[in-house]
């Protein structure tokens, strides 16, 4: 063998065996984006920055909360100035809700991108309380979807609108259980319409209840403050209408008002306008505060910076809506209790609706009902009636009877059995139609078919007993329960429902 190749055979031997010894590529440590603003527009040192965003929080510690805040719209100046009106939002979020992600949209102060930066690159943002993790794989997906999106490191490198809403994050998420949820930040810089669209049909799948948006904006810059609330006003009706047309309508009118030094009505309008292009008829935009530079320091109202917040919440189906106090299912229970002991007497006790509806007014809603009745742990009868064409109150009291006398799988209930017997109500919630199954969820709804003369329902609960995908449950009761075939439900009218079992 000729020397030279005798030294190429020493050389990858060794490199094998070094490999096999498991010697590894060195570890890449973590990607950190530093906390550019601390020590401008908030506090540098941890215990103060803590401090300062607690008190603003507590300012708005009797908001209320929800699990159905979509996203967001808050300012994004130095704490003296904007602090107020962010925390006002911040306040309503509920810490112990479950998000997946946040996304952060904001625009650029710096850069002109005709487009969108979503910073697939970092896998953390600091603040002086701590680091933020960055969703990096949900920020790839978003740049393979559509090549509106891309990573342009110099529209993060400097821009404040993102990172200054961290610390409120990092507080109002302290006492989670699982901290700030990670970050997708997008920095939009672009007036093309057509674009804007395009990262609003990309974002839409993720408005959800498992995510949340934050949109960070100023409004007005630089009118005098009575200048300011004048065009701060009409802006935020156009934001709170959720038209995005009427928002740039509003937008453009301002420009053309002749309002001295105004130079923007809205730095961040065009993440204002992903965001309004995002929404549908199921969900409402609630304005929540607003100010102005000038309300923080009145040294100087000839020029000022206008800050607005908005909340985006997801409207309640009409079985989410739908609620049963426990007082209220106490009630249903003594109800049906007493509806079987009258008939045992050979009595008919019907609720008196009226008076019912002064001290229990759900139970005067119309609804459906299943009462169940189990002795020693064995089902004895179950009847309920489908629709919403009587009280509850009366639902109940009549489908209790009918269970303990007139289901035909038993023989009817004796007085000696009474005191042996479990009562069990499932409350069906009011029906939803729905047109596509993608709306239906497997375990928490119950479907109903209707197609003609023939329709079938299960409840809920069916999908816990069986092992069926969710079209396999449609499809059986299609079949089984409305007499349409395994494919009938697919022309037919489909509803959903709740049931609430005590």
């Amino acid at each position: 063998m000729a020397p030279m190749y005798k030294l190429l055979l020493i050389i990858l031997t060794t490199m094998m065996m070094n490999s096999c010894d498991g010697h590894k590529a060195p570890i890449q440590p973590p990607v950190v984006r530093p906390a550019t603003q601390a020590g401008r527009f908030y506090e540098s040192d941890a215990l103060r920055l803590s401090e300062e965003v607690d008190s603003l929080l507590a300012l708005h510690a009797k908001s209320d909360t929800t699990n159905h805040v979509a996203a967001i719209i808050v300012p994004h100046a130095g704490y003296y100035f904007s602090g107020n009106v962010a925390a006002s939002a911040y306040a309503r979020l509920n810490p112990q809700h479950p998000y997946k992600r946040i996304f952060m949209l904001g625009p650029s102060h710096h850069e002109w991108l005709n487009g969108a930066s979503v910073d697939s690159e970092t896998d953390y943002y600091a603040t002086p309380l701590g680091d933020v993790e960055v969703d990096r794989q949900t920020a790839q997906r978003l740049i393979e979807a559509d090549s509106v999106f891309a990573f342009r490191e110099e529209a993060h490198n400097r821009e404040h609108c993102l990172e200054v809403q961290l610390p409120f994050l990092q507080r109002r998420f302290a006492n989670a259980e699982a901290g700030v949820p990670p970050i997708v930040p997008i920095i939009i810089s672009t007036n093309d319409y057509d674009k804007l669209k395009r990262m609003a049909r990309v974002l839409k799948p993720y408005l959800n209840d498992e995510n949340l948006f934050i949109i960070s904006s100023d409004f007005s810059h630089y009118p005098s403050y009575r200048d300011a609330c004048e065009i701060d006003a009409r802006t935020g009706e156009a934001v709170a209408s959720g038209d995005p047309e009427k928002f740039i309508a509003t937008i453009e009118a301002n420009a053309r008002s002749g309002k001295r030094n105004l130079a923007t009505s809205a730095c961040g309008e065009f993440p204002i306008i992903t965001l309004l292009l995002m929404l549908d008829k199921g969900y409402d935009v609630r304005h929540i505060m607003y100010q102005n530079s000038g309300d923080a320091d009145d040294s100087d109202h000839s020029r000022v910076v206008g800050y607005h917040a908005f909340e985006v919440v997801r409207k309640q189906s009409a079985e989410e809506a739908f609620k049963l106090s426990e007082t209220d299912r106490q009630k249903l229970k003594e109800i049906a209790l007493s509806s079987i002991s009258k008939a045992l007497e050979g009595k008919i006790d019907t609720p008196d609706v009226k008076v019912l509806a002064k001290t229990h007014p759900t139970l005067a809603k119309r609804c459906g009902a299943f009462v169940s009745l189990h002795k020693h742990g064995q089902l004895r009868g179950c009847i309920g009636h489908f629709g919403e064409d009587y009280p509850l109150c009366e639902i109940v009291a009549e489908m209790a009877r009918s269970a303990a006398f007139e289901d035909p799988r038993f023989m009817p209930l004796r007085k000696t059995e009474l005191d042996d017997v479990d009562i069990e109500i499932s409350v069906l919630t009011p029906m939803r139609r729905i047109k596509s199954l993608d709306e239906f969820q497997l375990h928490r709804h119950g479907i109903y078919i209707r197609k003609g003369m023939n329709s079938g329902t299960y409840l809920p609960q069916v999908a816990d007993e069986v092992n069926w995908s969710k079209e396999e449950f449609v499809s059986h009761c299609s079949r089984d329960k409305a007499g349409l075939g395994w494919d009938g439900w697919r022309d037919a009218e489909l509803y959903v429902y709740e049931a609430i079992v005590f």
